[in-house]
């Protein structure tokens, strides 16, 4: 199994904190890997503008301590499957 119910507990806080500061839940995960060390350039596959231009806003997005700490709490860190 590639996943367990604690990553949804992940999803759920994502959508909880979204919602408080008023975005979509892939601008503020977008928003969390940009401030991530080492990622300079998330993969986006749009397939619309619409999806292309809130990914462009999450550059805008600007979030601190708190807010990554708050997301990053229901995080239960996982075996690495499929390699040997």
């Amino acid at each position: 199994m590639y996943g367990s119910s604690a990553d949804f507990d992940v999803v759920e806080r994502l959508i909880t904190v979204a919602a408080e500061l008023g975005v979509k839940p892939a601008q503020l995960a977008l928003a969390w890997l940009l401030k991530k060390p080492g990622v300079v350039s998330p993969i986006i596959g749009s397939t619309k503008i619409s999806h292309l231009e809130e990914a462009v806003e999450a550059l805008e997005l600007r979030i601190d301590d708190e807010i990554i700490a708050k997301l990053e709490e229901p995080y239960v860190p996982h075996e690495v499957l499929g390699h040997s």
